[in-house]
C-alpha cells in the first residue's frame, strides 16, 4: 500500500510540474549567474531525434536544464515505438523516474520494470540496459555531464520490439 501511494504521489507531482508550469517565467539572476527557477512545460518541451537511423521510431530526448558550473543534467527520453536500449553507461549518477509508460532496467541478470511514478539510481560506470513501451516517457537526473557509452553499439532497427 505505502509503495503504491508513494508511487501516486510521485508520479502526480511530476505530472503537476510539467503540466502547471509557466515557460514564460523570468528567472532570477543570483551573484554568480542565472541561479533562478526553470519551469517548462511538458508540451513545451523541445524534443530532437537521438537516433536519426531509426527514423520515426527513433527515441527523443529534451533537454531541460543543464548547471553551467557542474554540468548536471535534467533531461526527458520518450520512446515513440517499443525499445530495446542495450547495454550501455554513464560518466556520472543516473537515476531514472518514469513519467508514462513503463521500462524495464536491466543489471547482471536482474530485470525491474517500473510505472509510472517508479525510481531508480545507476551509479556512474554501471553498465545497464533497458526495455521501454511505446509511448513511455523518463526523466532523467545526471549529477555531472549527461553522456552515453555503448558497451556494444548503439540500438538498432533490430532493437525495436514489435
Amino acid at each position: 500500500m505505502y509503495t503504491h501511494l508513494t508511487s501516486a504521489l510521485l508520479a502526480t507531482g511530476f505530472l503537476l510540474f510539467f503540466s502547471g508550469a509557466n515557460a514564460e517565467t523570468p528567472s532570477m539572476t543570483g551573484a554568480e549567474g542565472d541561479h533562478g527557477a526553470l519551469f517548462t512545460k511538458l508540451e513545451d518541451a523541445k524534443w530532437e531525434k537521438m537516433l536519426s537511423d531509426l527514423g520515426s521510431s527513433s527515441p527523443e530526448i529534451a533537454i531541460l536544464h543543464v548547471d553551467p558550473r557542474t554540468k548536471a543534467t535534467q533531461l526527458l527520453i520518450r520512446t515513440p515505438v517499443a525499445l530495446h536500449v542495450p547495454k550501455h553507461w554513464h560518466s556520472a549518477n543516473e537515476t531514472h523516474i518514469m513519467i508514462k509508460g513503463s521500462a524495464s532496467f536491466g543489471h547482471e541478470g536482474k530485470k525491474v520494470e517500473l510505472q509510472p511514478g517508479g525510481f531508480n539510481y545507476m551509479p556512474a560506470r554501471m553498465v545497464h540496459e533497458a526495455w521501454t513501451s511505446a509511448g513511455s516517457i523518463v526523466f532523467i537526473t545526471v549529477d555531472g555531464a549527461w553522456d552515453v557509452n555503448w558497451v556494444e553499439g548503439p540500438p538498432t532497427e533490430k532493437n525495436l520490439i514489435r
